[in-house]
């Protein structure tokens, strides 16, 4: 039985994380930097332990301190969160070795669903359709100006080891792809310690549709229907909905089985999201897995009124999953508010919040680590807050959303309201008629 939970993470997260072992009467320990020692998440847990100064490699990165946190405190389980140690397999391994559970999936998965190449090659031997491009990686300049000819430009280049939009480049032709190879190469090294690429072929006009997965020991996978994920700027998601209002019964079918194909094929444990483009015909081709907890899991859990927390954790203790596939109940819509400053390129704008109102009432659901002289900090992530509405309609559910807006005041530093409120009336938006470029294509100030 898992009786204490060491949370190797920080901000909303780990917040979200803390509720849920409340609420299933397990003990919390939470880790945080030197800076990080006015943080709700450390007054909210039972135990607290500092695992290093600001920098993330010194202390939210650094294994040997979390692992020695966990030990100190007694703690049997360790929850990753996202991001950080969330998708690193030897962490996997080590938390096994000393004894202690990893609320997650085996490191087999991670590593087989982490190196983006070899993902595609396991989605593609168990049938799930995946984007034109490179068997595997492409070693040279040569390899590369071959394969991306074979599958018609324009193209990805993106390192295997990628994620969260970091490690691609869009190529046009053979002139660009061979000034950037290298340099992209250069690039995957530094940021992943692997220069690998693989190429795919753009698809245009196509949508950003994730399945929620989740697996138990036993054998036993679901899916939890979709996530649209299309608004969002630099591969950085925006705004999240589920369901998305392109799907159909028939095409979430067909997505769900593919993608539950794709988890048995790594044997899943846990919440996973296998991600898809689908295009204007509503073809559909794997893109990657994140094996971990998403930072839009409120809009599944709110479209199906469940808990993925708790069951993740359930899951991890050895129960058989409880939770059973079933249609969308609700439309639930996401907005991520950063502190970033929408009018200027949505640079980071870290600082003193002066003054704070989080928006309430029937149907909305805000997920923050933030308060009032909350000093935002520029060493990590510029999420502030997760603002979820949801009602029986779409309709209702963007209505919702856009009072809410209006109710959600963050002074001392830029946020991304000013955005988000500008979407919520876009036309475009409204009719559905959005696809991954969209921003691109369009001024939001202008919308």
């Amino acid at each position: 039985m898992i009786n204490k939970i060491l949370i190797a993470n920080r901000g909303e997260i780990a917040l979200r994380i803390i509720r849920a072992c409340k609420e299933l009467g397990i003990k919390t320990v939470a880790v945080y930097s030197e800076v990080d020692k006015h943080s709700l998440h450390v007054n909210f847990a039972d135990e607290v332990v500092c695992i290093g100064p600001a920098s993330s490699k010194d202390s939210y990165l650094k294994i040997p301190n979390i692992i020695a946190a966990a030990e100190i405190t007694n703690a049997d389980a360790i929850h990753p969160g996202y991001g950080f140690l969330s998708e690193n397999a030897d962490f996997v391994d080590i938390c096994e070795n000393s004894g202690i559970t990893f609320i997650g999936p085996s490191s087999d998965a991670i590593s087989k669903m982490g190196n983006k190449s070899i993902a595609k090659e396991t989605m593609r031997q168990a049938g799930v359709p995946v984007i034109p491009g490179s068997i595997g990686v492409v070693k040279n300049i040569d390899e590369a100006t071959k394969v991306a000819n074979q599958v018609g430009y324009p193209i990805l280049l993106k390192a295997v080891a990628g994620g969260g939009g970091k490690g691609m480049r869009f190529i046009n032709n053979d002139l660009e792809l061979k000034r950037f190879f290298l340099m992209t190469q250069n690039e995957a090294e530094v940021s992943f310690g692997n220069p690998d690429l693989y190429i795919e072929k753009v698809v245009k006009g196509s949508r950003h549709i994730e399945i929620q997965v989740f697996g138990d020991k036993y054998g036993n996978i679901i899916h939890l229907n979709e996530r649209e994920c299309s608004i969002q700027r630099r591969h950085q998601k925006l705004i999240e909905e589920a369901p998305s209002p392109i799907v159909t019964s028939e095409l979430r079918k067909k997505m769900g089985e593919a993608a539950v194909k794709g988890a048995k094929a790594v044997n899943y444990v846990g919440p996973g999201t296998i991600e898809f483009l689908v295009d204007e015909n509503l073809n559909f081709y794997f893109m990657e897995m994140n094996t971990r907890i998403q930072v839009e899991h409120p809009v599944t859990e709110e479209s199906l009124i469940i808990d993925l927390i708790k069951e993740q954790i359930m899951v991890a203790d050895g129960n058989k999953l409880s939770l059973k596939q079933s249609k969308p109940k609700l439309h639930a819509i996401e907005c991520r508010i950063n502190a970033e400053d929408p009018e200027n390129g949505f640079i980071p704008s870290p600082g003193k919040i002066t003054s704070l109102h989080f928006p309430g009432g029937h149907g909305v659901r805000v997920d923050s680590h933030i308060y009032q002289e909350y000093v935002v900090l520029p060493y990590y992530d510029s999420l502030l807050a997760k603002l979820i509405t949801f009602a029986p309609t779409r309709n209702e559910a963007i209505a919702k959303m856009k009072r809410a807006l209006d109710e959600f005041v963050i002074e001392g530093i830029k946020t991304t309201i000013p955005f988000h409120k500008k979407m919520m009336n876009n036309l475009d938006f409204i009719a559905g008629k959005i696809d991954t470029k969209y921003l691109e294509k369009v001024d939001w100030k202008e919308l």
